[in-house]
C-alpha cells in the first residue's frame, strides 16, 4: 500500500496532493501539464518536496517534518520513463544486469533471461542500446526496472514508441508478472483508454491537485460529462 501526502513545486506549477494507494494497480489519469510526472518523480525520490511524507506498506521513505528522505536507489521503487535512458556503452544484457551487482554470476544470469522473456526482449540481448528502435528500448528499460525486484513499479507513459498491439501484448505480460510478484503499480498516462482497459483505480489530476480517485468507471465518466459541458458552453 502506497500512502502519501505531497506538496511540491517545479518552476511555477505547484503539486498538491494526498492519496492512498490500496490496489496492485493505480493509474493516474490526466492531460500534459497536470503533474502526472512530478507526482512520479517524487515518489521515486527524484525531485524534492516542499512538505509531506510517503510510506510503502506503513514504512516511512520520506518525511519532510523529520527530516527523513531515504535514497532513490534504497526505496524499492523502480519507475521507468518516456525516454529509456539505457547506458549506451553497455550490451542489452548488461543493462539489465546492472542493478544486480550483490547476485552471484550464474543467479543474476538467469534473473537477466527471466526479465528479458517478460520483455519479450530475449532476443536483443547481445545489441547495444544504438542499435534498437523506440520500443525496443522500451522494453529493455522495462526489464532493467524489474529486474532488482523492487516493491512498487512507477510507469511514466513508459509505451508510447509501441504501436497498439504491442503495447496491448506488452502490457498484459507485464500485468501478469507484477501480480505474480507483488509488486504494487502506478501508472500515468493521459489516455483514457488504458485506465479502461486495464479497469484499475484511477487519481484524476488537475492543475497538480487530485481532482476525483475511484474505480476507472466511475472517474473517466465523471471526466466525459465535465468535458461535455465545456463543449455545449463553447
Amino acid at each position: 500500500m502506497l500512502e502519501f501526502a505531497i506538496a511540491a513545486r517545479r518552476g511555477s506549477f505547484h503539486l498538491n496532493v494526498e492519496c492512498v494507494f490500496a490496489s496492485e494497480w493505480t493509474v493516474i489519469f490526466g492531460h500534459s501539464g497536470a503533474g502526472k510526472s512530478t507526482l512520479l518523480r517524487v515518489l521515486a525520490g527524484l525531485e524534492p518536496m516542499e512538505k509531506g511524507r510517503i510510506a510503502i506498506d506503513g514504512r516511512t521513505i520520506a518525511d519532510r517534518a523529520r527530516g527523513l528522505n531515504v535514497e532513490p536507489g534504497r526505496r524499492r521503487i523502480a519507475m521507468v520513463a518516456q525516454q529509456p535512458a539505457l547506458f549506451p556503452h553497455l550490451s542489452v544484457a548488461a543493462n539489465v544486469a546492472y542493478g544486480l551487482g550483490g547476485v552471484d554470476r550464474g543467479s543474476r544470469r538467469e534473473r537477466v533471461d527471466e526479465m528479458l522473456e517478460m520483455a519479450d526482449a530475449t532476443e536483443l540481448a547481445a545489441r547495444k542500446p544504438r542499435n534498437l528502435s523506440g520500443g525496443e528500448a522500451q522494453r529493455v528499460a522495462l526489464a532493467r526496472a524489474l529486474a532488482p525486484g523492487p516493491r512498487l513499479l512507477l510507469l511514466d507513459e513508459p509505451f508510447g514508441a509501441l504501436d497498439g498491439a504491442a503495447s496491448d501484448a506488452l502490457l498484459a505480460r507485464l500485468r501478469r508478472w507484477v501480480k505474480e510478484n507483488r509488486v504494487q503499480t502506478v501508472m500515468a498516462t493521459h489516455d483514457a483508454t488504458d485506465a479502461l482497459t486495464l479497469k484499475a483505480d484511477v487519481a484524476l489530476l488537475r492543475e497538480g491537485k487530485l481532482a476525483a480517485f475511484g474505480p476507472a468507471g466511475t472517474v473517466l465518466a465523471q471526466e466525459c460529462e465535465r468535458l461535455l459541458e465545456r463543449l455545449g458552453r463553447a
